[in-house]
């Protein structure tokens, strides 16, 4: 006789079936497990064997396989455990065999027969619903398998006893509710900021739209508090935007306590940063940074210490919004629809362009220096700004009103409400003007006159490409929702070229500026 449970197998956020079948036949006494399994799931007849000990119960002495299929698919991870564990209690009748054949089990278990925690409970959840099944998972990812529907049976038991008690009719366990973990502590705000105008309107515009944002400025100009401050202006998740982010961190085991987050993602790796770290790969082909990032914001500080191929490694995801991982044997893609804020020096000493100061090895300080970030990942890039140096003497005794963030969140929320209504309108997936394809954008930011006219005298003194063409009508349909206006004009465009310039080669604009 062989008994069946159903798992599952992680390809990228997606959960695939996976029958785990146990028979138990006279023969050489021992346990094995079959179908591609890895290291941790081969250990798990260790793991098994002493959980089922610690509950009562002894495998007999007779032959047990274990198969996991399909065969071809390469299983990886601790969450096969419990499913192994109830095919063989099955097995033993210890439990009904048909009460668990419409659950689909995930879990890790202990020696002691306790049911630890797996990553990707949310995404397990998710396939079952799909396959009209139910779930058993741990205790601990209970509030977050929740998540997936409100009429899904989900069991999350302590241990194998519970489960079995359950099932006998002795124990009742109680379905588990969806949990959410609020941001703890407030966000920094823009009024801390002193200054820097002109950058915290280029923060605004890029909220509003989506926009990838580089800011270029000697060392203590203020870049970094700028990045860190822009969660506290973007607008709260959509119920969908949280589900597929809490996916990626789930299959990451980055949701403590089973809670799912509020708050949108901002990721900031060092610098010495590998390719597998930030765009995903490693032995398991795990989510990267860019992928953690999913409907958040990445902001990569001291941006040309990144080494160049891990720089370009972002010139897919920017384009198509996910992470393709490619191996011999497989294929694994993960969403990464980040929002990329960059922050550098503009040379290698840092002070290029300050009064007073020549770097020692002259123009060759900038330009090498500038030259690591690729052109390709440069064009990918909407708004490119300076921030110059505030002096010590310029903060002493300041008492200006500066805006807070809750004010100008206001105005990215509305900003974004009219760019939501206006796809949603059209059918189409978008929810941000950054996204907009190019065909569709030429037609919801057409300019007028005046500001066509402007247009085509920048293009023909900045020699923008196809891309920076259309991300120019994408950044001025951004500013033109922030004014309220239906029509783009001269005044958005303008501001909109004026964000495309090369931070320290702003002298090719200058006609376009001058013609504002």
């Amino acid at each position: 006789m062989v008994s069946r449970v159903s798992t599952v197998a992680f390809h990228g956020v997606e959960g695939v079936p996976v029958d785990v079948q146990i028979m138990i036949a006279p023969g050489k006494i021992g346990m094995q497990i079959v179908g591609l399994p890895d290291k941790a799931v081969a250990e798990s007849r260790e793991r098994v064997q002493a959980a089922l000990h610690a509950t009562g119960l002894a495998l007999p002495a007779k032959r047990v396989t274990v198969n996991l299929a399909p065969a071809d698919l390469p299983k990886e991870g601790s969450h096969f455990d419990l499913a192994i564990a109830l095919g063989l209690m099955a097995a033993m009748g210890a439990i009904p065999a048909d009460a668990i054949s419409g659950y689909v089990v995930i879990g890790e278990l202990n020696l002691d027969g306790t049911i630890a925690n797996v990553a990707g409970a949310l995404p397990a959840a998710m396939a079952a619903n799909a396959d009209d099944k139910g779930l058993i998972c741990p205790a601990g990812c209970g509030p977050e398998a929740a998540w997936a529907s409100a009429d899904l049976d989900i069991l999350a038991p302590r241990s194998l006893i519970a489960i079995a008690n359950h099932f006998k009719g002795t124990q009742v366990l109680s379905r588990p509710q969806a949990a959410i973990r609020t941001g703890s502590g407030e966000l920094p705000d823009l009024a801390d900021i002193k200054g820097q105008e002109s950058a915290k309107r280029a923060l605004e515009v890029a909220a509003a739209g989506g926009h990838n944002l580089l800011m270029v400025g000697p060392p203590g100009a203020g870049k970094s508090m700028l990045a860190a401050r822009l969660p506290s202006i973007l607008p709260p998740l959509l119920p969908h935007e949280l589900l597929d982010m809490s996916m990626v961190h789930s299959i990451a085991g980055k949701l403590a306590g089973g809670k799912l987050s509020d708050r949108r993602p901002f990721r900031a790796p060092h610098h010495s940063a590998s390719m597998a770290s930030l765009v995903g790969g490693g032995l398991k082909a795990m989510p990267g940074e860019a992928s953690l990032a999913h409907h958040g914001v990445l902001f990569l500080d001291e941006f040309p210490e990144f080494p160049p191929q891990v720089l370009d490694a972002l010139r897919q995801p920017l384009e198509t919004g996910e992470c393709v991982i490619a191996r011999a044997n497989h294929r694994v893609s993960y969403p990464a629809r980040f929002q990329l804020v960059a922050a550098m020096n503009p040379c290698r000493c840092g002070m290029a362009g300050e009064p007073g100061h020549s770097c020692a090895r002259g123009h060759r300080c900038v330009s090498d220096y500038q030259a690591r970030i690729s052109g390709p990942l440069m064009d990918r890039i909407d708004i490119r700004i300076d921030v110059p140096a505030v002096s010590a003497l310029d903060l002493i005794g300041a008492q200006e009103q500066r805006e807070s963030s809750a004010s100008v969140a206001k105005r990215v929320a509305r900003a974004r409400d009219a760019q939501r209504e206006r796809f949603a309108g059209l059918s189409y997936a978008a929810t941000v003007n950054a996204h907009c394809s190019a065909n569709l954008i030429e037609k919801l930011a057409e300019p007028d006159a005046a500001g066509l006219a402007l247009l085509r005298e920048a293009a023909e003194k900045m020699k923008f490409s196809a891309r920076g063409y259309h991300r120019i009508l994408k950044v001025a349909r951004t500013i033109a929702d922030l004014d309220g206006k239906a029509q783009v004009g001269r005044m958005h465009i303008g501001e909109a070229i004026a964000y495309r310039a090369t931070p320290g080669h702003q002298n090719d604009t200058t006609g376009a500026t001058h013609a504002m």
